[in-house]
């Protein structure tokens, strides 16, 4: 330093938060709720346990390496917006090239581990969902067109498919129903965010819906994929043979979605804009939401 002050090391366990930081702890929660309940729906009752515990570690290291290279690709972005300037990289407390080794590593790690501990079908599969969130959303759709967040979301419904597979080692309809369900309620969960961070958003030319269309315009689609998330919810019912806990709770579940994403339309025709279109009560209610309905799914077969 100029004035001979040292710059104090960062201790261990700061640059342990920070590496975890660059995961997006947040978002792997998500991920894992949509793929553990799917096993004990594959499984007819309670999965071998090994083979939760290796699909788990080997979904957090998957999730954990897109997330680290969504950080990489998107740095200079976030240093622009509130909401993602104090993640790691915009504090400089990672530098790019070790969180890319990082990234990497974890990759290579969960497809080695998938494909050794579970099978590797789950494991070609999660490879899949990190190349399409990578090269798909980040790098190609985020940035260019409205529709970003639509088939982006495609890369966050892949844990169905590999909580199922990690059981049967085969696909089949039940986890694409469950599939269609996690890519419908994507865009209402994201846009609502979007609502409330439009300006973040609009300030870094990411095309966002609310940033591209008016508040009644944005609320009218949610609307619109908050209908279609819950039929498809519902369908699950016939085609997986449930008992009666998991289509209550769907439909219990969906009327209370549904509520929300009209709330959230009544407020945009009123004229209400940014804070005071309330998009948080949408965006926090869909995440119990997702979480509630799948622990329905994983319940049910126990007492099926």
């Amino acid at each position: 330093m100029p004035d001979g002050t040292a710059v104090p090391r960062p201790s261990v366990r700061d640059v342990v938060k920070a590496y975890v930081g660059l995961t997006k702890p947040r978002i792997i929660e998500l991920l894992l709720i949509t793929t553990v309940p799917v096993m004990f729906l594959a499984a007819g009752g309670v999965p071998e346990l090994g083979v939760v515990a290796a699909t788990l570690v080997g979904g957090i290291l998957a999730a954990g390496s897109a997330n680290t290279i969504n950080c990489v690709l998107d740095r200079d972005i976030d240093e622009q917006m509130r909401r993602t300037r104090r993640r790691p990289l915009p504090r400089h407390a990672v530098s790019p090239r070790s969180a890319t080794v990082f990234g990497i590593v974890l990759g290579i790690l969960a497809t080695l581990e998938l494909g050794l501990f579970v099978n590797w079908l789950s494991s070609v599969l999660a490879l899949a969902a990190n190349a399409f969130y990578v090269f798909g959303y980040t790098m190609v759709l985020k940035r260019r067109t409205v529709q970003n967040i639509v088939w982006g979301g495609i890369a966050g419904c892949f844990p169905t498919l590999i909580g199922w597979t990690a059981v049967t080692n085969e696909l089949a309809w039940t986890p694409f129903v469950l599939f269609g369900v996690v890519f419908f309620w994507t865009p209402p969960h994201t846009w609502a965010l979007a609502m409330r961070y439009r300006e973040d958003y609009a300030s870094v030319d990411v095309p966002m819906l609310p940033v591209v269309a008016t508040p009644v315009a944005t609320a009218r689609q949610i609307m619109a994929y908050s209908v279609v998330m819950v039929a498809t919810s519902i369908a699950l019912w016939p085609i997986a043979d449930t008992g009666f806990v998991y289509p209550l709770a769907a439909i219990a579940l969906g009327v209370l979605f549904l509520r929300e994403a009209r709330g959230l339309l009544l407020r945009a025709h009123t004229g209400a804009e940014g804070a005071a279109l309330r998009p948080m009560r949408l965006f926090h209610f869909s995440n119990i939401y997702l979480a509630l309905l799948f622990i329905a799914a994983a319940v049910d077969p126990l007492l099926h």
